[in-house]
């Protein structure tokens, strides 16, 4: 769950940081042959070394090198989320037990960088840190308990991991010899990492980290790529210009106008690549507030907000790809899982429709067109987001005027980033833009919006979601059926509980995707995902970006 909402919370946050004077890392032009380098960078500014893979705040996270020195069992296509994963380190996994046992089946003639050999006890220690140690467990496995015999690993949890099969294929290895002798594995920065990867760590300073092929060893036909040159900007405006200018060849940031920035600077060679995956961006309220707890007043301001105008103009055309399903989830990352009830149904702008729903439902239009609740009261709401998250600014100036038209006076706040993390946290807000988490399935983004056992007190911090405070006891036991449900007719079932609540009581409106995607240059090298090959994911700073980089080829 947490590790979705971090990549995209990680991108947002950057946001607010663009502007700032360019940092002093310089970087290289990729050579045109195989041993070239490869230059990524992204907007994080200054790093402190941690190469820890398991620390989602380490530099190896925010850069993204961790996934090319420590590899995963499987290999998720992050583009398709209902693809079955790709064997990697493991060559088999069989779930039993309602998704409660999974047994590994561990690859042979594996090494780790230092020459010595993969096993089954690495895999099992691997898991046995995640046990022992919640700072590392990101994904928070419920894990139980872990054996190995031969080559052979079972794990066991104490709940069902059907929502969950993705993330627990997503393990890093370690190496049992090195880890088990660390004082404290949560906190060790690991300065000399060693994985079972494609690379290892060259040099490291606060603005530049550059991993080298491994010399041999590597189980796999090892990259084309001779060097990774991670560069870490200062915001988004030193970020973009070293894509324009070409010092930077991958990264993942939001550029304004960036088909005339960056793709049309070089058309043949700059691409934007963003497909979406199955969670959403979109416009929360908050159902505890008056008169916004009414369901029809919910569902009226969905049906006058301009998903188009917002994907045009907040998302420049690219970024956060436009969500139009009446279910809010992403197509075509979604198309699986839209019940048969929805399929093809499109929420489309209806300021007609919307009226006579308010109407309907004891709202009134006064003279000069505002709108009064049924007590008689004029309907105002506040907008809030960060003042310096440009996207989520536009996006809720497009809001305001959608609004106007059904007589909401409309104000915007330009929070302060920490203000605003922990006003929505604890529910003292009115509505604000905000990103749902992801997964394999609709459940994590569903999960995030509207579950019950995530509901807390207005004022209590809400980690887990649920923002908005929206309680349906149906949809919460919707959840706890789909993600431990014994048959597909019992998930089926409760999906479509799920997909209903959203179409019909609008705990959050959908406006945009959340994406996997990359601004990459081909010029000095080619074999990127695209629209028409979408074999992963392009964001190089999740588990696709090591498969990006095994399809790697010098340009001829």
């Amino acid at each position: 769950m947490r590790a979705y909402r971090t990549i995209t919370a990680l991108v947002a946050g950057s946001l607010a940081i663009a502007g700032l004077a360019a940092c002093g890392g310089s970087s290289s032009k990729s050579g045109g042959s195989a041993g070239g380098v490869l230059n990524i960078g992204m907007p994080n500014g200054p790093q402190t070394e941690n190469n820890n893979p398991f620390l989602g705040t380490s530099a190896g996270a925010s850069l993204g090198y961790r996934w090319m020195i420590y590899e995963p069992l499987a290999m998720v296509n992050f583009a398709k989320p209902a693809e079955q994963p790709r064997p990697w380190l493991a060559t088999k996994w069989d779930w039993a037990d309602n998704f409660k046992t999974l047994t590994l089946t561990v690859r042979d003639g594996v090494k780790f960088s230092d020459g010595s050999p993969m096993t089954a006890d690495d895999v099992a220690y691997s898991f046995q840190l995640l046990k022992d140690h919640a700072a590392l467990n990101f994904n928070a496995l419920a894990i139980d308990s872990v054996s190995s015999s031969g080559n052979q690993v079972t794990v066991k949890f104490t709940t069902s991991q059907f929502v969950t099969q993705q993330r627990v294929l997503q393990t890093f290895v370690v190496p049992k010899a090195i880890w088990s002798k660390m004082a404290d594995p949560a906190t060790d920065a690991v300065k000399n990492p060693v994985g079972t990867g494609p690379y290892t760590l060259k040099s490291f300073t606060p603005q530049t980290v550059t991993l080298t092929v491994r010399k041999s060893g590597y189980w796999q036909t090892a990259p084309q790529v001779g060097e990774l040159r991670y560069t870490s900007y200062t915001g988004n405006d030193t970020q973009t210009t070293a894509l324009t200018t070409g010092a930077c060849e991958w990264s993942y940031v939001f550029i304004p106008n960036a088909k005339q920035v960056f793709a049309a600077k070089d058309p043949a060679h700059n691409k934007l690549y963003f497909p979406p995956n199955l969670s959403a961006d979109g416009l929360w309220i908050n159902t505890t507030v008056k008169p916004f707890d009414n369901v029809a007043l919910r569902r009226a301001m969905s049906m006058v907000i301009n998903r188009q105008d917002i994907f045009v103009q907040g998302e420049s055309g690219y970024f956060k790809p436009l969500v139009d399903s009446v279910t809010g989830l992403p197509t075509p990352a979604g198309d699986p899982f839209i019940i048969d009830q929805y399929k093809g149904q499109k929420a489309t702008v209806d300021v007609a429709g919307a009226k006579a729903l308010l109407t309907q439902n004891g709202f009134s239009f006064a003279s000069d067109g505002s709108l009064k609740d049924p007590s008689g009261k004029p309907v105002s709401i506040t907008l809030t987001d960060p003042a310096g998250w440009s996207d989520y600014q536009t996006i809720l100036s497009i809001i305001a005027d959608n609004f106007k038209q059904i007589g909401i006076k409309t104000s915007i706040d330009k929070a302060d980033q920490n203000a605003w993390f922990k006003n929505v946290g604890s529910g003292n807000f009115q509505a604000t833009m905000h990103w749902s988490n992801g997964g394999g399935t609709p459940y994590d983004m569903y999960q995030n919006i509207m579950d019950g056992n995530s509901l807390k007190p207005i004022g209590t911090d809400s980690p887990a979601g649920n923002y908005g405070r929206f309680n349906d006891p149906a949809a919460t036991k919707a959840l706890q059926d789909y993600a431990n449900a014994t048959d597909d007719a019992t998930r089926q079932a409760a999906l479509a509980t799920l997909e209903k609540t959203m179409v019909e009581q609008v705990p959050m409106i959908p406006t945009s995707a959340g994406n996997v995607g990359a601004e990459y240059s081909s010029k000095h090298w080619t074999g990127w995902p695209d629209d028409s090959n979408q074999y992963n994911g392009g964001q190089p700073t999740i588990e696709a970006a090591l498969d990006v980089v095994l399809h790697l080829k010098p340009a001829s």
